[in-house]
């Protein structure tokens, strides 16, 4: 079988920070009530930076720590929920930013599983010997798909990308991914788009801003996460020791904890850093592991887990050897 790894990695926030103060100010809420039932402090949004924009900056960012040109890429795949337009595709508009001639592009629409998902496509299309050097982008900016009166949803979400380069390789990096749907539940998240309207079919008046059943969302990802992180573990007869790493999609504190205990795992195994960046939806996965390797937390064969969950409703899991 052809192998893949990741060669580099690569992330971009926006400047702007909204704190729990700030939202104060917006909706009626409180810092303590936030941090207490999600554990976000902060969130980055943009003043104007499309997602093209914001994943081209994470794209360049993930082909300089590989080392790579972006002429060299054969592929580029771009999972959001937020992208510039319908179409043409935002992977499209990257491929013209960044110069990447060379590499069809497409996106991919798996919610917050989004980094699962195409990390998932990357490594079976070049197994398949089709392609050798994909460039996998998560990258959101569903902060313009946001009621800011809905003091429910406006204080989860924040803007960001971050990518990765994936190659063929004599090294087992991604080992495994898995990835589901389950289509039953896709009315506990929605992000609308237009609704149908035509000489002939007149729409209702209906709200066009991300929506979602919360509690709903949470007891469904309480009980994913946990499953499918065992199921991965169980496949490949991995023990909790021998995991360095579980990184998580950073939605709410209280999900990871719950995994947690239910795996029986030291919890600082998990890496968070949704108190800084809220919920980045595809983009936040891959924001994670930039940030762990900036901060020299990635050694040479750590075993590492990736976990995601979210609209569709989608969940998925990949392991991977650092």
């Amino acid at each position: 079988m052809i192998h893949s790894e990741i060669l580099g990695i690569g992330a971009y926030v926006p400047e702007t920070v909204l704190s729990n103060i700030d939202m104060e100010k917006i909706v009626e809420t409180s810092d303590e009530w936030i941090q207490s039932r999600t554990g976000i402090v902060n969130r980055h949004l943009t003043q104007g930076e499309n997602t093209s924009d914001l994943g081209m900056k994470a794209a360049l960012a993930a082909l300089e720590d590989a080392g790579m040109q972006a002429e060299e890429l054969d592929m580029i795949l771009l999972a959001t929920t937020s992208p510039d337009h319908l179409s043409p595709s935002t992977a499209g508009l990257v491929q013209k930013k960044i110069g990447a001639k060379n590499a069809v592009a497409m996106d991919i629409s798996a919610g917050c599983t989004g980094f699962v998902y195409i990390l998932d496509l990357a490594r079976n299309l070049i197994a398949s010997g089709s392609y050798e050097k994909i460039l996998v982008i998560g990258a959101e900016v569903l902060t313009k798909h946001i009621d800011w009166t809905d003091r429910n949803t406006c204080i989860l979400f924040g803007d960001g990308a971050g990518a990765a380069v994936v190659a063929k390789s004599e090294n087992n990096g991604i080992q495994d991914t898995r990835i589901y749907t389950d289509g039953d539940l896709n009315d506990l998240i929605i992000v609308p788009t237009t609704p149908v309207k035509n000489p002939v079919a007149q729409a209702d008046a209906e709200y066009l801003a991300l929506h979602m059943k919360g509690q709903d969302v949470f007891k469904f990802a309480t009980k994913v996460v946990s499953k499918s992180l065992k199921e991965m573990m169980k496949a490949h007869e991995l023990t909790n020791e021998e995991i360095r790493w579980i990184v998580p999609h950073q939605a709410n504190k209280r999900i990871i904890d719950f995994a947690a205990s239910k795996l029986k795992m030291d919890p600082d195994k998990f890496f968070i850093n949704l108190n800084e960046y809220g919920n980045t939806s595809a983009a936040s996965i891959p924001i994670a592991l930039n940030e762990m390797k900036q901060k020299g937390l990635l050694a040479k064969g750590d075993k590492i887990l990736l976990v995601g969950f979210g609209a569709g409703l989608t969940w998925g899991t990949a392991l991977i050897q650092w």
